[in-house]
């Protein structure tokens, strides 16, 4: 039976050029969406651009060019990833999108009216890389831990303010009705005892004549929306969320796919499993589904940085091991599981011996085989696994890219002990025969990983007359 499934990474600031970090989020949620659809159920994967806030005001400043040309030379960057990582995404949404503005605005008027959203003086420590008020406790030596080159600004104007501190007893009670709410493990105890340790009310909005670029709060022509109160309902706007509720609206996919699966780094942890549940309380509407939180990518043992030189774009990885070669790489790292540190010699290393030495490798010596003896597959159509289903079912995406590895190498050690070249005539056929139905299971299970090889590996290997082939996977220079 066809079920609706609705999975969102989050919305990256339009303030730089894509990095590994997203390239990694936006791959893992690509290979999520094409498992449900392997599953026969109808998907919806969104991505996009979070293009509001004073960060992007400041850098669309110090470029010389209207916030709006900025955001969109941007976008245009990020949207580029789906032909660049062969990306299923279906909805690509823009925050500065009139249809999303109207529904953060819809959004709002929702949590005014349920009294949540009342009117204070503000001054707090705020870090603009961050877009987010920082606690003491929350400093290091005084600066933000992620942005310790920023100086944190002192803020003090009057704002609206959204009452987080009223949904404490609800999200301990959504965590603990919901025991895998967030994962890994660690980041759900994380945002545990932040939510026991008691909730401060939150700035939603901004004075206009200090940022100018963000979404009009309604009914108050001085204040503009809080850039995360104002991008986090992206996840219900792109699915044509209106706020209509009367029976007249026309039914929009929000009915059919909302509640869905969130993927986000640990950097989103507070926002996406905190601030927008208590949002969506106040709303009245329903809870995210779950939500997958990413780790921090470091390259050498340091952080990614321009000044170091050491930042790697998911086209740096594309132009050295190809499409399928660099979503490999991203989706060997540990999948929502802590930090990963990574270099380039890590990455050829694995590129060579899982996929030029390794499937590529096996995948040309079958096909030669096969084609020297005129090789038919007769054998039976390819089927998942339960153990694979049972690790993608709960996402874990790297395990059960790592057993449809070990089948390689298992194929490998199969044809080094049968030695069907030495073989003749039918022995020598079922040998063959064996192997290419192993080469089909495991190009059958890397479907979601790396589709382009999963198909061309299928069309090749069931084919009526099995030919040799070039190597899938170049050696590195």
């Amino acid at each position: 039976m066809s079920h609706h499934f609705y999975i969102t990474t989050t919305l990256p600031y339009v303030n730089a050029d894509p990095h590994i970090g997203f390239g990694w989020e936006i791959t893992e949620a690509d290979v999520i969406a094409r498992y449900q659809r392997l599953m026969g159920n109808q998907v919806i994967f969104n991505t996009g651009t979070d293009e509001h806030g004073l960060k992007i005001y400041q850098k669309a400043l110090e470029a010389g060019q209207e916030p709006q040309a900025y955001t969109d030379e941007y976008a245009a960057r990020f949207s580029a990833l789906r032909d660049l990582l062969d990306l299923s995404y279906t909805h690509f949404i823009r925050t500065t999108e009139e249809h999303h503005v109207r529904a953060a605005q819809a959004f709002w008027r929702r949590c005014r009216d349920n009294d949540d959203i009342y009117q204070a003086a503000y001054e707090v420590k705020y870090c603009v890389g961050c877009e987010l008020a920082k606690t003491e406790s929350e400093l290091v030596n005084g600066r933000c831990p992620l942005h310790p080159n920023l100086e944190l600004e002192i803020r003090t104007e009057e704002n609206y303010y959204f009452r987080f501190s009223k949904y404490q007893s609800a999200l301990l009670d959504l965590y603990q009705n919901n025991p895998e709410f967030v994962k890994p493990p660690e980041r759900f105890k994380e945002i545990i005892s932040f939510v026991e340790n008691g909730l401060q009310d939150f700035s939603i909005s901004r004075l206009k004549e200090n940022m100018p670029w963000g979404v009009p709060v309604p009914d108050d022509d001085s204040q503009v929306m809080y850039v995360w109160f104002d991008a986090l309902v992206n996840y219900i706007s792109t699915l044509g969320w209106t706020g209509d509720d009367s029976a007249e609206s026309t039914p929009t996919e929000f009915e059919n796919y909302w509640p869905g699966l969130q993927v986000a780094g640990k950097d989103n942890l507070r926002q996406q499993s905190a601030m927008w549940q208590a949002m969506l309380m106040s709303a009245k509407l329903p809870p995210s589904k779950q939500i997958l939180i990413n780790g921090f990518i470091s390259v050498g043992g340091q952080k990614m940085s321009k000044s170091l030189g050491n930042v790697i774009s998911p086209a740096d990885l594309v132009e050295r091991y190809g499409v399928d070669g660099a979503r490999y790489t991203l989706l060997s790292l540990s999948v929502f599981n802590g930090d990963q540190d990574v270099t380039w010699e890590r990455f050829d290393t694995q590129y060579t011996a899982d996929l030029a030495n390794g499937l590529g490798n096996l995948a040309s010596r079958v096909a030669k085989m096969a084609e020297k003896t005129g090789l038919t597959y007769t054998g039976d159509s390819a089927v998942f696994d339960s153990g694979y289903l049972k690790l993608m079912n709960k996402h874990e995406l790297t395990s059960a890219l790592q057993l449809t590895i070990d089948w390689v190498r298992e194929t490998d050690q199969f044809l080094s002990d049968k030695k069907p070249w030495l073989q003749e005539g039918e022995d020598q056929r079922r040998l063959l025969d064996q192997a290419v139905g192993q080469i089909i299971k495991i190009a059958y299970h890397l479907q979601p990983f790396m589709p382009a090889t999963a198909k061309k590996l299928l069309g090749h290997f069931t084919a009526p007359q099995i030919s040799a082939m070039t190597p899938l996977f170049p050696r590195l220079g």
